[in-house]
């Protein structure tokens, strides 16, 4: 039971119980400090002594994979031979229509969308709960990553509206943006280019936080391990001597202390309806980028493009895409990048669920060709 393993079973009871605790947010809690994996040994009492082999299991020097995670629960699932998991129904917090929703919240988004990624979870079936319900017995069952699989669902639905070829996104704004100016009363249009701007801003604060804060990390702790007695007084000179130069260090570059880590959330973006700044656009309409056909509502634009005609053997890549940042457009680009930053996941893996996503909802098409 090393660390990853042991993160992987608290996981396992996450989704037994149905919890609102995403993979994600549980390997953000990790990384926060709000769940001892870094020197977990360090909190427990003085009774408790490490000895031998042992003290391997919690000499951890890196943090934890979101792949490597979901791999290793779904391993062990199988091997503890557990049953069919209690279902994922449409009230559960994982089912995608209400991740979409918290990820909407979260990127600041427009509300009207989720009716948008609700059309798409149903044109997919990745809302049936024999999709999402977790069943280890079988093999062939994809073990789904909820988080990445909302993400990816708000993604295909911003290439329908949008397009993001870098051309069509800035168009639509121009005219949100005149439209705005001109009719300041009501409600705004969105603005792509101004979300942007807003979003692009606050996301470069954070990840300098983030980047900041992983700089400052001691991956060695106050209280070190030694595997014998003979070994204590060399390890812990070692200790001393890093102590006393953090200590100058700090003193020179003068460093401010680190302020008082806060109680986790689920957010890591909050945006307030009531501010007179006019940062949050969840009020905004999609007037101009929908168009009423008979009875019901489609989209402006008629277009769509592909991030892949064709999937890879994954058996044979160990991948189903290749994700090159060059090959695509920069709007596509910064979309990725912001739910590869509110999910701490690499954007390869978010571009690989909508693909996935894509040929689903292009089968037909794909099919023809």
């Amino acid at each position: 039971m090393s660390m990853p393993m042991t993160l992987s079973f608290c996981y396992i009871a996450l989704l037994w119980l149905r919890e609102p605790v995403t993979l994600s947010d549980l390997l953000r809690f990790v990384i926060d400090g709000h769940i001892p994996y870094l020197n977990a040994f360090q909190y427990f009492p003085e009774e408790m002594k490490l000895y031998g082999v042992d003290l391997k299991i919690f000499h951890v020097e890196s943090w934890p994979v979101y792949e490597d995670v979901h791999n290793k629960m779904s391993e062990l699932a199988a091997f503890l031979d557990l049953p069919r998991f209690p279902a994922i129904t449409d009230s559960c917090f994982l089912h995608p229509n209400i991740l979409c929703i918290k990820y909407l919240m979260e990127a600041n988004l427009p509300d009207e969308l989720h009716n948008w990624t609700c059309r798409v979870v149903k044109k997919i079936n990745a809302g049936e709960t024999d999709f999402l319900t977790l069943d280890p017995v079988n093999k062939s069952a994809r073990k789904v990553k909820y988080d990445v699989l909302a993400a990816a669902i708000i993604i295909v639905v911003l290439k329908l509206l949008f397009l993001l070829d870098d051309q069509y996104e800035w168009l639509l704004a121009n005219l949100a943006g005149k439209r705005n100016q001109k009719n300041k009363e009501g409600c705004l249009w969105f603005d792509f280019k101004k979300w942007y701007k807003i979003i692009k801003k606050s996301v470069d604060v954070e990840q300098k936080k983030l980047d900041e804060e992983r700089a400052r990390c001691l991956w060695k702790c106050e209280k070190p391990l030694f595997y014998s007695a003979k070994e204590k007084s060399v390890v812990l000179k070692k200790r001393q001597m890093v102590v006393n130069l953090q200590r100058q260090f700090g003193a020179l570059s003068g460093s401010r202390q680190v302020a008082e880590k806060q109680s986790p959330s689920s957010f890591q973006l909050n945006w307030a309806e009531e501010n007179t700044d006019g940062n949050c656009f969840h009020g905004h309409i999609l007037e101009g980028v929908l168009q009423e056909k008979g009875n019901s509502l489609t989209t402006m634009n008629t277009k769509y493009w592909l991030c892949t005609v064709k999937l890879c053997n994954e058996k044979i890549c160990g991948q189903l895409t290749h994700y090159k940042e060059s090959n695509f457009p920069q709007s596509y680009q910064f979309v990725l990048n912001l739910f590869s930053f509110l999910l701490r996941v690499p954007a390869s893996l978010i571009h690989e669920e909508v693909c996935l996503i894509e040929h689903k909802l292009f089968k037909t098409k794909l099919h023809r060709k």
